[in-house]
């Protein structure tokens, strides 16, 4: 018997799948991973868990792609999304232990081309806020999902972005501020926040497989993103977020991330070295702003925290008595999840290529009772009850509206009246063009839709890519009774003359 565990544990080395000895728990977590997996038809996921400095548990899931063999390993690329925002805190934090910025510093005196709607808000604004949520210039994510503008155009669209409340006053998640973090960086060391991101801490980490764009991707071995269009869980191609790199671009596999993990819950310390001061390290989990409460994750209403706050690129919350600093990363398709339990040295990271697959919530809060706080609660099936509640609110939205179509309705003019080229100074243009009984939308020669009538003055249809649903297009008239504008969801562009 000793030498069958020991020949397993070989196995499992060499394979790559697991680094630990045979363990009951290691066991019962491995099936719950697999388990939760079908449970909530992930085709692939990876997963590390890391305890007093060691790798406890690396594995791979499922597969890379649905329909395809291949199967998912620790060597596997995903997408690290919004966990990348952990990375470029940890950047800036580097350049304020050198003493070449201070965290409070005015945002304004190293990126001048960052002005925003408010003008007092553009001279208030600090190194700190970047990072944080609080500027009072809500999300605007339509400048990189929308269309397709370098980060310099983005950065100055800002301006025209009114703001949402005033600053400090709440929090709103804005992946822009990231990229504006990114490009003081760039001001301030002379690099590209890429490169400074390999140089001070990929390198020093051995985080030899991770790249910080989507485009550097070469490896075969990567995974596909998978969305649920239509009730079929279909594979798509992947979002980058390469034009806002520093909020969300990093691309890693589970071999690198535990390395990232080990060192940030190690006071920033590696192999030979530390990352930041342990000040620094310190003030990146110091809780900066308030979260509403149960505003942000539905699984809130299970874990019940006292109090949730942002830190520097972290969310954090109580639970069980314990802080649980964490992150999670979502872009069509692809998620992951950063958590750590500080006080035990415990953290998990999760990949997944399914879009919005809350499982890692639930692996999350499996990891913290099994390895260190103890417990039984089935979270998967408990949040899965939670999410399924929501889609199918979700699903009674959709149906109510489509109820409440008028039927037998007729556009006001032909259609050729509502072809055209459309304009914002913010969101770019639109052009409409007649398809037979169809309208045919371009927006920004970036993101396309097919329209047809729905009632009245409004058209309907899917977008091109499937994945981001369908959109309204609700046409207005001026007082000469030809088409003046359009709005799709709230977003409105002036018919060109």
């Amino acid at each position: 018997m000793r030498l069958l565990l020991f020949l397993l544990f070989v196995c499992s080395v060499a394979w790559g799948q697991k680094v630990s000895a045979p363990d009951p728990k290691i066991r019962e977590f491995d099936l719950y991973v697999e388990n939760a997996r079908k449970q909530w038809n992930v085709p692939g996921m990876a997963v590390a868990v890391v305890k007093d400095g060691q790798v406890i548990f690396k594995k791979g899931y499922g597969v890379r792609e649905l329909g395809k063999a291949e199967a998912v390993d620790t060597e596997t690329l995903f997408a690290c999304a919004s966990t990348t925002k952990a990375m470029t805190a940890a950047c800036m934090g580097i350049l304020v232990d050198e003493g070449k910025v201070k965290w409070d510093d005015a945002v304004v005196n190293y990126l001048p081309e960052l002005q925003l709607y408010d003008p007092a808000a553009t001279r208030e604004i600090k190194i700190r806020d970047l990072f944080v949520h609080d500027t009072g210039v809500g999300n605007a994510d339509f400048l990189w999902g929308f269309m397709d503008i370098p980060s310099d155009e983005v950065i100055r669209k800002m301006r025209d972005v009114k703001p949402s409340y005033s600053i400090r006053s709440s929090f709103v998640y804005q992946n822009i501020f990231y990229l504006a973090a990114g490009k003081v960086i760039e001001k301030i060391s002379g690099k590209p926040w890429d490169q400074f991101l390999r140089d001070r801490i990929f390198q020093p980490l051995q985080m030899t497989n991770t790249v910080p764009f989507l485009k550097e991707v070469k490896s075969p071995n990567k995974t596909q993103a998978h969305f649920k269009i239509e009730e079929k869980i279909t594979v798509i191609e992947h979002t980058s977020a390469d034009p806002i790199g520093p909020a969300g671009s990093v691309w890693s596999n589970v071999d690198d991330m535990s390395k990232w993990m080990m060192c940030m819950l190690d006071s920033s310390k590696y192999d030979g070295g530390r990352l930041l001061s342990k000040k620094t390290w310190a003030e990146m989990f110091k809780p900066q702003v308030l979260v509403p409460a149960g505003e942000f994750y539905p699984t809130q209403q299970l874990t019940k925290p006292n109090w949730t706050t942002y830190g520097l690129g972290w969310f954090q919350h109580d639970y069980k008595g314990k802080k649980i600093n964490f992150h999670t990363g979502s872009l069509a398709g692809a998620v992951a999840i950063h958590a750590q339990l500080p006080d035990n040295k415990l953290g998990i990271y999760v990949f997944a290529n399914y879009d919005h697959a809350e499982v890692r919530h639930a692996l999350v809060y499996k990891t913290f009772d099994l390895f260190a706080l103890g417990g039984t609660q089935d979270w998967s099936t408990d949040f899965k009850n939670i999410y399924d509640k929501i889609r199918m609110t979700s699903e009674k939205v959709k149906k109510d509206f489509e109820a409440n179509r008028v039927l037998n309705t007729k556009p006001t003019l032909p259609m050729e009246s509502y072809a055209g080229k459309y304009n914002s100074p913010l969101y770019g243009f639109v052009e409409i063009a007649v398809n037979g009984s169809q309208l045919t939308v371009n927006a920004n020669n970036f993101t396309k839709a097919t329209l047809e009538h729905w009632h009245y003055d409004t058209y309907r249809g899917w977008f091109e890519k499937k994945w981001y649903g369908k959109t309204n297009a609700t046409f207005n008239f001026g007082a000469d009774g030809k088409v003046s504008t359009v709005n799709f969801e709230g977003i409105e562009f002036k018919k060109s003359k």
